[in-house]
Protein backbone atom coordinates (compact mmCIF):
# COMPACT_ATOMS: atom_id res chain seq x y z
CA UNK A 1 0.00 0.00 0.00
CA UNK A 2 1.51 3.48 -0.72
CA UNK A 3 2.33 5.67 2.43
CA UNK A 4 2.88 9.52 2.77
CA UNK A 5 5.51 10.90 5.12
CA UNK A 6 3.80 13.93 7.09
CA UNK A 7 5.59 15.93 10.00
CA UNK A 8 4.34 15.74 13.26
CA UNK A 9 2.07 17.76 14.48
CA UNK A 10 0.11 17.64 10.83
CA UNK A 11 0.25 13.89 10.82
CA UNK A 12 -1.89 13.61 14.10
CA UNK A 13 -4.16 16.42 12.94
CA UNK A 14 -5.06 14.22 9.80
CA UNK A 15 -6.15 11.23 11.95
CA UNK A 16 -7.87 13.46 15.05
CA UNK A 17 -9.11 16.73 13.95
CA UNK A 18 -10.10 16.29 10.49
CA UNK A 19 -7.24 18.33 8.65
CA UNK A 20 -8.52 17.83 5.17
CA UNK A 21 -5.74 19.31 3.27
CA UNK A 22 -2.59 17.83 2.94
CA UNK A 23 -0.39 21.03 1.43
CA UNK A 24 2.78 20.16 -1.27
CA UNK A 25 5.09 21.79 -3.27
CA UNK A 26 4.24 19.05 -5.82
CA UNK A 27 0.95 18.04 -7.44
CA UNK A 28 -0.22 14.43 -7.49
CA UNK A 29 -2.64 11.29 -9.37
CA UNK A 30 -2.53 9.73 -6.77
CA UNK A 31 -6.04 8.93 -5.44
CA UNK A 32 -7.97 6.41 -3.40
CA UNK A 33 -6.51 5.75 0.59
CA UNK A 34 -3.11 5.81 1.82
CA UNK A 35 -1.12 5.38 4.83
CA UNK A 36 0.18 7.94 7.24
CA UNK A 37 3.09 7.70 8.23
CA UNK A 38 4.56 10.34 11.16
CA UNK A 39 7.97 11.66 10.54
CA UNK A 40 10.68 10.74 12.85
CA UNK A 41 11.44 13.92 14.28
CA UNK A 42 9.61 17.65 14.58
CA UNK A 43 11.45 20.57 15.74
CA UNK A 44 10.33 22.83 18.79
CA UNK A 45 9.21 25.29 16.29
CA UNK A 46 7.33 23.55 14.09
CA UNK A 47 5.16 21.97 16.96
CA UNK A 48 4.68 25.80 18.40
CA UNK A 49 3.51 27.03 14.86
CA UNK A 50 0.89 24.18 14.27
CA UNK A 51 -0.31 24.65 17.80
CA UNK A 52 -0.96 28.50 17.29
CA UNK A 53 -2.08 27.77 13.73
CA UNK A 54 -4.54 25.06 14.79
CA UNK A 55 -5.75 27.14 17.85
CA UNK A 56 -7.57 29.43 15.26
CA UNK A 57 -9.88 26.59 14.33
CA UNK A 58 -10.07 24.11 16.80
CA UNK A 59 -11.06 24.19 20.75
CA UNK A 60 -8.88 22.82 22.54
CA UNK A 61 -9.75 21.93 26.16
CA UNK A 62 -8.80 19.05 29.04
CA UNK A 63 -11.39 16.99 27.82
CA UNK A 64 -9.69 17.12 24.01
CA UNK A 65 -6.23 18.75 24.51
CA UNK A 66 -3.44 19.64 21.92
CA UNK A 67 -1.04 16.61 22.31
CA UNK A 68 2.39 17.20 23.92
CA UNK A 69 5.48 16.61 21.90
CA UNK A 70 6.33 13.44 23.56
CA UNK A 71 2.56 12.18 23.42
CA UNK A 72 3.24 12.02 19.49
CA UNK A 73 4.02 8.93 17.98
CA UNK A 74 6.97 9.00 15.04
CA UNK A 75 8.62 7.11 13.10
CA UNK A 76 5.91 5.06 12.07
CA UNK A 77 2.25 4.69 10.46
CA UNK A 78 -0.06 6.09 12.35
CA UNK A 79 -3.15 5.43 10.32
CA UNK A 80 -5.06 5.85 6.79
CA UNK A 81 -7.17 8.53 4.95
CA UNK A 82 -8.38 8.93 1.31
CA UNK A 83 -6.73 11.37 -0.81
CA UNK A 84 -9.77 12.47 -3.33
CA UNK A 85 -7.95 15.48 -5.02
CA UNK A 86 -5.35 17.67 -5.69
CA UNK A 87 -5.88 21.28 -6.07
CA UNK A 88 -4.40 24.41 -6.44
CA UNK A 89 -7.06 26.40 -4.57
CA UNK A 90 -9.57 25.33 -1.56
CA UNK A 91 -11.95 27.26 0.71
CA UNK A 92 -10.54 24.85 3.91
CA UNK A 93 -8.54 26.75 6.52
CA UNK A 94 -5.69 24.03 6.48
CA UNK A 95 -4.95 25.08 3.00
CA UNK A 96 -1.51 27.32 1.91
CA UNK A 97 -0.69 25.36 -1.22
CA UNK A 98 0.53 25.62 -3.86
CA UNK A 99 -0.70 22.72 -4.10
CA UNK A 100 -3.37 20.70 -1.50
CA UNK A 101 -3.93 16.84 -1.58
CA UNK A 102 -7.55 16.87 -0.71
CA UNK A 103 -7.84 14.28 2.27
CA UNK A 104 -11.47 12.05 3.65
CA UNK A 105 -12.15 9.56 6.16
CA UNK A 106 -9.44 9.38 7.79
CA UNK A 107 -8.82 5.79 10.09
CA UNK A 108 -6.57 5.41 12.83
CA UNK A 109 -4.49 2.41 12.69
CA UNK A 110 -2.10 0.83 15.68
CA UNK A 111 1.58 2.28 15.57
CA UNK A 112 3.76 0.36 13.37
CA UNK A 113 6.77 1.28 12.89
CA UNK A 114 8.65 1.89 9.39
CA UNK A 115 11.16 3.76 7.90
CA UNK A 116 9.64 7.05 5.90
CA UNK A 117 10.85 8.32 2.75
CA UNK A 118 10.06 11.44 0.53
CA UNK A 119 7.12 11.50 -1.87
CA UNK A 120 4.94 7.96 -1.88
CA UNK A 121 6.55 5.13 -0.96
CA UNK A 122 5.18 0.96 -0.40
CA UNK A 123 4.74 -0.38 2.83
CA UNK A 124 4.15 -3.87 2.30
CA UNK A 125 0.34 -5.47 3.03
CA UNK A 126 1.62 -7.63 5.41
CA UNK A 127 2.80 -4.94 8.13
CA UNK A 128 -0.63 -3.94 7.89
CA UNK A 129 -3.56 -6.43 8.06
CA UNK A 130 -4.89 -6.96 11.49
CA UNK A 131 -7.64 -9.25 12.93
CA UNK A 132 -9.76 -6.38 14.39
CA UNK A 133 -11.93 -5.14 11.53
CA UNK A 134 -11.98 -0.99 13.25
CA UNK A 135 -8.30 -0.99 12.25
CA UNK A 136 -7.55 -3.29 9.08
CA UNK A 137 -6.97 -1.09 5.84
CA UNK A 138 -7.48 -4.09 3.53
CA UNK A 139 -10.15 -4.06 0.36
CA UNK A 140 -12.62 -6.37 2.50
CA UNK A 141 -12.85 -4.34 5.73
CA UNK A 142 -12.74 -0.85 3.80
CA UNK A 143 -15.44 -2.10 1.86
CA UNK A 144 -17.14 -3.53 4.98
CA UNK A 145 -16.68 -0.20 7.03
CA UNK A 146 -17.87 2.38 4.06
Amino acid sequence: MKALSIRQPWAWMIRNCGKDIENRGWSTNVRGRVLIHASASMTRTEYDDARLFTEQVVVWDERYPFPKPDELEYGGIIGSVEIVDCVRESSSFWFNGPFGFVLRAPRPLPFIPFRGQLGFFHVPDALIKYDHPCTCVCADCLAAND
